[in-house]
């Protein structure tokens, strides 16, 4: 253990105790110890420890505590408060810009335990009410956290579609405009979480190391005889590029674009030795007696038993959305009025209608609403659907389901919505028995309209609680209860792997934005991408109904 090492341990003492609140004096000591340590002019061992008595602003207290931690790799005082803070509280340190105080309030004040939920609340605009916040601070501390996340290998698909768009087209410019350039790998199928980008590129290696080296903002990682060609930006984000001859690379696209399973299942049907080269990759399935088979459903799950009885369903596309439902606007935790939203909706994305969904009352943390607010938003409601008709807002609410699976109102309350979200927001830690019982509970509750993020997941950083998918679905089939997608990027949340079993279940899926700002509408585009890799048909997808009939469906849930 060297020197650098001791001091990065008492300074991470000192953070714990400004965390827990410890004596300001004594923190404030021992961080000082922490910075002397580091500068020190000789190598503490445990045979130099004693040495450390004599150094100023050190002193015997700190100095038995470093002979503890060169004996044994610890001491009882750092223990005792490692064990007090959460995994993902400590994390939290390791961010820029956030500091004990402001993990303080974020942890006590606002609840949250780890970054995933850290940088959900930043996309939620909680932290600027926060004592010792402001949006400054958030976006910082978004930013922050996106780093660390592309640091550790895995990003978010959102996080990096507008990025790849900018490569690919510097990569265009940098070539012949006839050559062939196309995503493909995990990228092109629209996985939700990525480990690089794959592109591939009609051109020799050596052209097409020219061409990457001349992108702005990507390094290439290192020269190399044999493909790919691996390239990274400061953000940690890479790109993987494969070069291809023109003959070979539609079948190279077919190759490189799907899974594991998709590949062996196709190589399964093939009578040559390898995949034909044609000049499409609809000329190769057709070959092989397949439909074409969209990019994001090669998964290899039933999609070529499909494609061989010409059953593969039309994928929706965002042109089909007519509104957008669970939103919340500055009643709750949102940054846009009622007014500003619905105009947004209107004016700018062309929506039919906006469902306004803020925080139950049960959301303190999330200014949620009480019965005496939710009046006062159905009158400002009224107001502004007489004056922007035919464009319409529904009244909505996202209840809390609370930990006996009821809902967050009396009845005489709830039966006042034109549609209610049920979710699980609190007390998370739960096994599948549990969960799923307390999910069956508010499915069976009557104004239950759509059952939000079911898993509670948010991807990279909190797996969900476990549930028991089938009898979630059969539940909501039998009682007519939507499932969203929550579109926001860290939730994707129900699965797309179930979105299958729920449409043949006649359960309608309901791409929500859980918008808390207008930009968040646009989050509805990863929704669409998540439901194309479930398979989903815009006919099975409630905010694709016209305005009439979504309000004979939300009519037929008080009937």
């Amino acid at each position: 253990m060297n020197n650098k090492t001791i001091a990065k341990t008492i300074r991470l003492y000192a953070q714990l105790m400004e965390l827990h609140g410890e004596n300001a004096f004594r923190t404030k000591s021992i961080a000082a110890a922490a910075f002397k340590l580091d500068k020190l002019p000789f190598l503490v061992t445990p045979e130099s420890v004693e040495k450390l008595n004599e150094v100023p602003g050190i002193g015997k207290s700190t100095a038995e505590k470093i002979s503890s931690l060169l004996s044994t790799g610890s001491f009882p005082e750092l223990d005792r408060l490692l064990s007090a803070t959460p995994e993902g509280v400590r994390e939290m340190l390791t961010i820029k810009g956030l500091g004990p105080k402001k993990i303080q309030v974020i942890w006590r004040d606002l609840g949250i335990e780890n970054l995933g939920e850290l940088f959900y609340a930043c996309n939620e605009n909680r932290l600027i009410e926060a004592k010792g916040f402001g949006l400054k601070t958030q976006e910082e501390i978004k930013r922050a956290i996106e780093f660390s996340m592309a640091n550790q290998g895995w990003f978010l698909y959102a996080n990096v579609d507008q990025l790849a768009e900018e490569v690919i087209t510097s990569l265009r410019n940098s070539l012949p405009n006839d050559r062939k350039i196309s995503y493909t790998g995990d990228f092109r199928r629209k996985c939700e979480v990525l480990e690089c980008v794959d592109i591939l590129v009609e051109a020799s290696l050596n052209e097409l190391t020219t061409a990457v080296m001349n992108i702005a903002g990507l390094s290439v990682l290192s020269l190399t005889d044999s493909p790919p060609l691996e390239a990274q930006t400061e953000t940690g984000i890479r790109f993987r590029f494969h070069p291809t001859d023109p003959a070979s690379f539609y079948r190279q696209l077919v190759i490189s674009t799907g899974s594991d399973a998709h590949l062996r299942q196709l190589e399964d049907r093939l009578t040559a030795p390898q995949l034909p080269e044609f000049d499409s990759e609809e000329a190769i399935y057709q070959s092989m007696g397949l439909a074409y088979v969209e990019p994001e459903l090669r998964e290899g799950t039933n999609e070529l038993v499909l494609a061989e009885a010409g059953l593969l369903p039309t994928l929706i596309n965002y042109a089909d959305l007519r509104g957008a439902l669970h939103n919340h606007s500055t009643y709750s935790d949102g940054v846009n009025t009622l007014e500003e939203m619905a105009l947004y909706c209107r004016d700018e994305l062309r929506l039919e209608y906006l469902g306004i969904s803020d925080h139950s009352k049960t959301a303190v943390y999330a200014k949620g609403l009480t019965i005496e607010r939710v009046l006062e938003q159905w009158a400002e409601i009224d107001a502004l659907n007489a004056r922007l008709a035919p464009f319409r807002i529904f009244k909505g609410i996202e209840s809390d389901i609370l930990s006996d699976g009821s809902l967050d109102y009396p009845e005489e309350i709830l039966a006042g919505f034109d549609f209610v979200v049920a979710s699980i927001h609190a007390n998370l830690r739960m096994d599948v028995n549990k969960a799923t019982v307390r999910l069956l509970r508010a499915i069976e509750n009557p104004y239950t309209t759509i059952l939000g993020h079911p898993t509670g997941r948010l991807l990279l950083s909190r797996s969900g609680y476990p549930i028991d998918y089938a009898r979630i679905i059969d539940a909501c089939a039998a009682h007519g209860v939507a499932i969203e997608i929550n579109a926001n990027p860290l939730r994707l949340d129900l699965d797309w792997r179930w979105h299958r079993y729920a449409v043949e279940k006649g359960v309608l899926l309901s791409i929500n934005p859980d918008a808390h700002r207008n930009a968040g509408f646009h989050d509805m585009q990863y929704g669409v991408l998540v439901a194309r890799k479930g398979g989903l048909a815009a006919e099975n997808c409630l905010n694709t109904f016209t305005l009439g009939r979504i309000k004979e469906f939300f009519n037929g849930k008080h009937t």
